[in-house]
C-alpha cells in the first residue's frame, strides 16, 4: 500500500477526491499514482485484492481503479465484494475486451471500463465524468448497508459468501453462493427468473427452479413451505430476512 502525500510541493485541499488504484503491475500503479496526484487527487495504491481490502477497511475513497486480471482474487470478484457493501464508483482497467467480461462487470455495478494500453488524459476525463455523475445525483441519505443478513438462526456474510448456523459453516456450491448473494443484495425485492439465469440455464425455468429448491433445503426448516426464500407468482422469487 502506498500513499503519495509526500510527492507534491503544494498541499492538496481537504476535499480533494481520493482514488484507490489496484493493479499488480507496479509500473502502471506508479504511472497512474504520479499522474493523478499531479492532477489534484489523493492517491492510495494496492498491488492485490488483500491490500485493497485493508485500505477499504480504514479509508474512504471517492473512486476505485481496478485491474481485471490479478493473481488470487480477481478484479471482478473484488468489485463484486466492494459493491456488495459500499456504493463506491469503480472503473475497471482491462487488457482484455471480451463482451462477456464487460457484461459481468456491468451486472456487478462497475461504472466504466478502460482498455489497456490507455492514455492517462483519457482516464482522467473518465474519472472526472464518473465523479460528476455522482455529484449530480439527488442528495438522498441512503440507509446503511449491512454485509450480513439473518434468517432465523442463519447468518449469511455477503462479501465472503459464507453461510453459518450457530457459528457452524453450511457448505454451499458456487452456484448456491451466487444465488444467495444475489437475493441478499436485493432482499425484499422480487427477482425474475431471467435475472437469475446463467449461460447454462438461460431459457430453462425448470433448471432455475431446481437450483432454488436446492438452496431452500439449506436455508429453510421446511423447504416445501418456505419462510425466507419465497415464490412470487409471475415475478420470480424474493428473499425475506429478519
Amino acid at each position: 500500500m502506498t500513499s503519495l502525500s509526500d510527492r507534491r510541493s503544494e498541499p492538496l485541499p481537504d476535499d480533494a477526491p481520493h482514488v484507490l488504484i489496484v493493479d499488480d503491475d507496479h509500473k502502471i500503479r506508479d504511472l497512474l499514482a504520479r499522474y493523478l496526484y499531479s492532477q489534484g487527487f489523493r492517491v492510495t495504491t494496492a498491488a492485490d485484492a488483500e491490500m485493497a481490502q485493508a485500505s477499504l477497511r480504514g479509508l474512504d475513497f471517492d473512486i476505485v481503479l481496478l485491474d481485471v486480471m490479478m493473481p488470487g482474487i480477481s478484479g471482478l470478484e473484488l468489485a463484486r465484494q466492494i459493491k456488495a457493501v459500499r456504493d463506491i464508483p469503480i472503473c475497471m482497467l482491462t487488457a482484455r475486451a471480451e463482451p462477456e467480461q464487460r457484461i459481468e462487470g456491468l451486472e456487478i455495478g462497475v461504472d466504466d471500463y478502460v482498455p489497456k494500453p490507455f492514455e492517462p488524459r483519457e482516464l482522467l476525463l473518465r474519472i472526472r465524468n464518473i465523479l460528476k455523475r455522482g455529484q449530480s445525483a439527488p442528495a438522498v441519505q441512503a440507509p446503511p448497508v449491512s454485509d450480513e443478513v439473518r434468517m432465523g438462526t442463519l447468518v449469511f456474510h455477503i462479501a465472503r459468501g459464507e453461510l453459518k448456523r450457530n457459528n457452524e459453516t453450511i457448505k454451499l456450491t458456487e452456484r448456491e453462493r451466487d444465488l444467495l448473494r444475489q437475493f441478499a443484495q436485493k432482499q425484499g425485492t422480487p427477482i425474475q427468473r431471467h435475472e437469475l439465469a446463467t449461460d447454462e440455464t438461460t431459457g430453462n425455468d425448470r433448471a432455475i427452479d431446481v437450483q432454488i429448491n436446492r438452496l431452500r433445503r439449506k436455508i429453510e426448516t421446511d423447504p416445501s413451505n418456505p419462510v425466507y426464500l419465497q415464490t412470487v407468482r409471475g415475478k420470480g422469487y424474493i428473499l425475506y430476512v429478519d
